[in-house]
């Protein structure tokens, strides 16, 4: 028979079974609570470290939006004041402020002698090529003759001058331009020849941030100051070019600025350029 020792020992045995199972059972429990809890913290962390993230980009672009745009530059029109304007310059307002430093343009010169095309890198040439844009939207090439050949020291035939009254790289003194000037971009003082055959460039004066309308295509390697903003590379009619260089000129400016007047006339029926690409 089971002594009342042995029964009293099974009884706390079993009560002491039943306590431990109920501590780890409740341990476990404490357990899930505290992984629910963290769970939940991490979620609260996430949800506001995203909202964090999308608040302060959406401040980021506001900010950007009270500035140049992104891959625009901010360029620097300077209007030739009214009393210093002779009967040859034409105002067709001001381009916008913000041009795009980004694509390529094709310029297309539609001449009486067939079609002379180049391409503009906007990245070397932002203002420039914005002015260019501007002007020829405002019709203001069209139907303007190329007024200047030179054949000696250097090979260039100058345009963009409504007016055909140029002598030579000065737009200023009754020569013909916009009402406006810009500064000079994309020098080439590391290249040599600095404007070799093939190169569109503008012409200026002789003082700095004189670029206006007035350009000149180079048909032969020339060693000018490399203080003329380089504008592009002739893509096609270069063969036109020196069909009137052949010709000759009629020595008009010879005791100014060099050369003439094309005897082959070049008359520029329309200047377009083509909306950015790339």
């Amino acid at each position: 028979m089971t002594s009342t020792r042995e029964r009293q020992r099974a009884a706390a045995r079993a009560r002491l079974e039943k306590e431990m199972a109920e501590r780890a059972a409740r341990a476990r429990k404490r357990r899930q609570t505290q992984a629910i809890v963290g769970a939940a913290s991490v979620l609260v962390l996430v949800v506001a470290g995203t909202v964090w993230l999308v608040t302060s980009l959406g401040d980021d672009d506001k900010t950007d939006t009270a500035g140049p745009a992104a891959g625009n530059v901010q360029c620097a029109w300077n209007e030739v004041p009214a009393d210093q304007r002779s009967p040859q310059i034409k105002d067709v307002g001001l381009p916008a402020a913000q041009q795009s430093n980004t694509g390529t343009q094709t310029l297309t010169l539609d001449t009486n002698l067939g079609p002379i095309t180049a391409t503009v890198d906007r990245s070397a040439v932002p203002c420039t090529a914005g002015s260019f844009t501007h002007l020829a939207e405002k019709n203001f090439f069209d139907n303007s003759k190329c007024h200047r050949l030179v054949t000696e020291g250097i090979k260039v035939l100058q345009c963009g001058d409504p007016s055909a009254t140029g002598k030579g790289w000065r737009e200023t003194d009754g020569t013909g331009g916009p009402s406006y000037r810009l500064a000079e971009e994309n020098l080439p003082t590391d290249k040599r020849p600095p404007y070799p055959e093939g190169v569109i460039a503008m012409a200026k004066s002789s003082q700095p941030g004189s670029t206006g309308s007035q350009f000149f295509i180079v048909y032969g390697d020339s060693p000018l100051d490399p203080s003329y903003t380089v504008l592009g590379t002739i893509t096609g009619g270069m063969d036109i070019v020196k069909q009137v260089a052949a010709a000759g000129d009629d020595k008009a400016f010879a005791q100014q600025a060099g050369g003439g007047h094309p005897k082959k006339e070049v008359t520029i029926k329309k200047l377009t350029m083509s909306a950015p690409q790339g």
